[in-house]
């Protein structure tokens, strides 16, 4: 496994946000974390990114335990999130901010990288010499991806990807996550969209209240009634029918 998380916690002063959970990702896979508002989702992959201190549990990434390694050393390691809100850096340029995405390289292969994620996303190409802070909510949800794939990483955690965002760009950012798979590049994805999370995904976990109540492979969580009730909005013989991003 790339990434394990085993007995992990974290706490916000005397509130358990993360009650003693177990996850894994394994290399090239693509997992997603659903569950509701105020479920810990968050807080997981900020103590993954080193944003938040564990409380208690192990926390190992390639088989090594990071829970002490400095969180900017981690995208150093190939460990890169994007967080909910984006991120960008809002004064600067959309070429400025891929550039800052590279800052830590002294490879030559920065330019071509530049390249591919202009190809990947046509509009930053468009806007390039543009100001970050007038794009729009979509247009700065694929800078903020983009500027993460620069520094090539092994491990990329999105968080709420697709949050405020109009329908038809939350069928763009979602291609995108799935390109950005099919290149390889192993993903733990945090989505309120709990139906196209595990469309995406090959295997998922259902977090409530702090801990992970369910798991299993994205086909097999997406049939669960209990998982179709609380995040789908419907029962189990509404399901049959319900609208899907394969269908589109």
């Amino acid at each position: 496994m790339l990434l394990e998380l085993r007995a992990l916690e974290v706490r916000y002063g005397g509130i358990r946000a993360v009650r003693g959970i177990d996850l894994a990702v394994g290399a090239g896979e693509l997992v997603c974390l659903i569950g509701g508002n105020g479920a810990g989702k968050t807080s997981t992959l900020k103590a993954i990114s080193g944003l938040l201190p564990l409380a208690g549990g192990s926390l190992r990434y390639d088989g090594e335990e990071i829970a002490d390694l400095p969180v900017y050393e981690r995208p150093r390691r190939g460990l890169v999130m994007v967080p909910e809100g984006r991120g960008i850096f809002a004064q600067l340029t959309v070429a400025e901010n891929l550039a800052m995405g590279a800052y830590a390289r002294r490879d030559r292969e920065v330019q071509a990288d530049l390249e591919r994620q202009y190809e990947t996303f046509p509009r930053l190409a468009e806007r390039r010499g543009q100001v970050a802070g007038t794009l729009s909510g979509g247009e700065q949800q694929m800078l903020a991806m983009a500027r993460a794939l620069m520094t090539r990483p092994r491990l990329l955690l999105l968080d709420e990807p697709s949050m405020g965002l109009a329908p038809l760009m939350v069928m763009r950012i979602f291609e995108v996550v799935r390109t950005i798979a099919r290149q390889g590049v192993t993903i733990l994805l945090v989505e309120q969209n709990a139906r196209l999370a595990l469309e995406v995904a090959a295997r998922g976990y259902v977090m409530e209240s702090g801990a992970i109540t369910l798991e299993g492979d994205a086909k097999s969580l997406l049939g669960d009634a209990r998982v179709r009730e609380a995040y789908l909005g419907e029962t189990a013989a509404q399901g049959e029918d319900s609208w899907s991003v394969e269908a589109q």
